[in-house]
């Protein structure tokens, strides 16, 4: 039979802190300690770091990349500002400042044992929507008018994807506004019904807009804020996949329970900002988080730079180099036709489809399309659902 504890492999230089990994794993049920030395991989590999970090940085890289540990937690005597700061960005998902402290280590390796339970169900699941989650930096940058417009340009291309539009500000959300919609059920429905959920009840509290998206918009009130949960959220967005080739969530500003199970179960993270030094602080410092908490991964983030113009006083160069990122989109500035359109309640493409700003959220909405895109490939479950009413 196949052993199904977790292997750990300690590389550790110091005696008293070897030990004291020691005691605390031999005791952790579903763990095993594996012999250093050898040539066969492990799950989980606790390394010591000490005098030649570029070395031993450039270590951890080739083991994670060969396979040869799922994971590595770093430990050091070393307390230096920027050692955490380069061990995450080598790969390591925790850091251990010695003495190592007991219930740090017990709750790194419970949660490293929770990843590594859901990583079979995650590969096993047949995914086949699209989890776009648009996320700001900070307040008014955007995020809305972007989630709104990237919805309906999806919706609007080749082939005519079917697209859902969430709104996860849980309090006061503006997106029937932003649509001049009328919606008849919202957040508060979902969470007090979520086990009635399934694909015909789900198209039942859905509002069509005009432009074929379907809206599911946050409470006028209070009457769901309180309910909605994580485990919500994962049975909602779940249903979803199976339903809508892209969903696109206004997930407003994280981090709270709830959006950051969005951000675990997002294909891609819109990172919304404006070249000014608040929201680049503010992109910095949710890299930093995304990275501490192991998702979103670095390759499945975008940020975007909202209300871009040539003549900002802060250059791009200058932005990506303040980040330490590569910018993914500028959508240029553009605030007479956009307040336009939010007043009116009409999508971009609805009132000034000529514009370089619609030209430029359609453009953004066609890198998440596959390049081939026949009618067929898209899911027919909603065209089922609505025929068999």
């Amino acid at each position: 039979m196949a052993d199904k504890n977790i292997s750990v492999v300690l590389e550790i230089r110091s005696q008293n802190v070897r030990g004291d990994f020691e005691k605390i794993i031999s005791v952790m049920e579903g763990f095993r300690l594996q012999n250093s030395g050898t040539q066969t991989p492990c799950d989980l590999l606790i390394l010591e770091v000490g005098d030649n970090l570029k070395r031993e940085f450039q270590l951890i890289e080739s083991i994670l990349a060969s396979g040869m540990a799922m994971e590595v937690f770093l430990t050091s005597s070393r307390l230096e500002s920027d050692l955490l700061i380069h061990a995450l960005r080598a790969g390591a998902k925790e850091f251990f400042p010695q003495p190592i402290k007991k219930e740090e280590v017990v709750n790194a390796l419970l949660k490293f044992k929770e990843r590594k339970e859901s990583l079979k169900p995650a590969k096993e699941k047949k995914k086949r929507g699209k989890i776009i989650d648009v996320v700001g930096s900070k307040g008014g940058v955007g995020t809305t008018t972007i989630a709104v417009n990237l919805a309906t340009s999806l919706r609007e291309s080749e082939g005519s994807p079917s697209v859902a539009l969430i709104d996860m500000n849980l309090l006061f959300g503006e997106i029937p506004i932003f649509l001049s919609i009328e919606t008849a059920f919202n957040w508060g429905e979902v969470a007090r019904n979520i086990s009635r959920l399934d694909a015909t009840y789900l198209m039942s509290i859905l509002s069509k807009h005009a432009s074929g998206v379907y809206v599911l918009p946050s409470p006028t009130g209070l009457d769901g804020v309180n309910v909605a949960s994580p485990e919500i959220i994962e049975k909602l967005l779940n249903e979803m996949e199976e339903v809508f080739d892209f969903i696109i969530v206004d997930g407003g500003q994280p981090l709270d329970d709830v959006s950051l199970k969005i951000l675990e179960m997002s294909d891609d993270v819109l990172l919304v900002a404006i070249l000014s030094l608040p929201c680049l602080t503010n992109v910095k410092r949710l890299l930093w988080t995304f990275r501490r908490l192991g998702y979103p991964s670095e390759k499945n983030i975008k940020i975007i730079i909202s209300r871009y113009h040539k003549k900002s006083t802060i250059p791009l160069k200058e932005a990506e180099e303040s980040i330490d990122n590569k910018i993914y989109w500028l959508i240029p500035n553009d605030f007479s036709t956009t307040m336009s359109s939010i007043n009116r309640g009409k999508t971009l493409s609805s009132i000034a489809p000529k514009e370089e700003i619609t030209k430029n959220l359609k453009d953004l909405a066609s890198t998440f399309l596959k390049k081939t895109r026949e009618k067929e490939k898209w899911s027919p479950v909603i065209k089922l659902i609505e025929k068999g009413r």
